[in-house]
């Protein structure tokens, strides 16, 4: 850990810093560990199981759960950028990350977490056409579509998350180099610099709106649009299938907005909270969605719950054998 006297810290930019994590329960880091790993041990392993079976299985290459498997992949790139280092600093007391290091992990999160909108999003496009479009849907969502929008998907991530990490990397840290988190969040850093902080406060702002505003908007004007043509045109069963399958697309779309509202809510309004509590509420907003999406999916849908099942049996008649 670096240090600097009070008289040099005017002129002087931490370049490494120390992630707080659960300061509360430091003594009992060890123990905090094990459920930590156990429970990225569940993201890796649910979530691959997903994306595995889909790619597999040519019967499940529709667009809908080819959406899917991408939603899968991103929550498993998230987690590998997230868990990997707050689990190896719990267990190792290895917790202290170079500036480099701390804005790439800013980067890769906030990257992710808009392709993470933009794919529920996407999603939202596919049932609208669907069911509002069923006689043009296979001519207009083509797997060609699917690869063009799965990089503007990518372009617009970069676009949006790059001016807010470079302005931020232009502010000098002078303040103190303890992150008081156990990931490199942008409010958390930010609150350590001595210099002129607009710039990455208004970048930040104007990606929470952009993201925020528009997806929201448009995934709440897609289902209303759907709910309506549901009700007035499709009848009995495929009615119900279309709305279940509506409706477990809103699930999961209300779990990782919810989560992201709430976790911005609580760390930045001033509230009587410990850093443990402020910490739990970034836990849950970047890691509950990766770990109940794969239960979502898999109870609800009948076609992943079937392949699961195949697999299951031939993977036991196999070994019998």
């Amino acid at each position: 850990m670096e240090l600097v006297t009070p008289n040099q810290s005017l002129f002087y930019s931490y370049t490494e810093f120390v992630l707080l994590g659960f300061p509360g329960i430091s003594q009992s880091r060890y123990l905090l560990g094990i459920p930590f790993l156990s429970l990225y041990a569940v993201i890796l392993t649910g979530n691959s199981a997903i994306v595995y079976l889909i790619c597999s299985k040519k019967t499940l290459h529709s667009p809908m759960y080819l959406l899917i498997s991408l939603l899968f992949a991103i929550h498993i790139a998230n987690s590998m950028c997230v868990m990997p280092p707050f689990i190896l600093g719990l267990i190792f007391h290895t917790n202290q990350i170079t500036l480099i290091g701390c804005l790439m992990q800013m980067f890769f999160i906030y990257f992710l977490a808009i392709c993470e909108s933009s794919v529920i999003l996407l999603m939202s496009l596919d049932r609208y056409i669907a069911i509002c479009r069923p006689l043009h849907y296979n001519n207009i969502i083509t797997k060609r579509l699917l690869a063009w929008m799965t990089l503007i998907v990518l372009c617009r991530s970069c676009v949006l998350v790059s001016p807010l990490v470079i302005f931020t990397s232009m502010v000098p840290f002078c303040r103190d180099n303890i992150i008081l988190n156990f990931v490199c969040e942008n409010m958390a850093l930010l609150s350590l610099g001595c210099g002129d902080i607009s710039k990455p406060q208004v970048a930040g702002l104007i990606v929470r709106i952009l993201v925020t505003v528009f997806d929201v908007s448009l995934l709440l004007l897609s289902y209303s649009n759907i709910l309506y043509m549901a009700m007035k045109t499709v009848s009995g069963k495929s009615r119900h299938k279309a709305l279940s399958t509506c409706g477990t697309h809103l699930i999961v779309a209300m779990l990782v907005y919810l989560c992201a509202l709430v976790s911005s809510i609580v760390y930045r309004i001033e509230m009587s909270l410990s850093v443990d509590a402020k910490n739990l509420f970034t836990v849950i907003y970047l890691i509950l969605p990766a770990t109940l999406n794969p239960f979502i999916y898999g109870l609800r849908f009948k076609e992943i719950r079937r392949s699961i099942w195949k697999n299951w049996i031939k993977t036991n008649t196999s070994d019998i054998q």
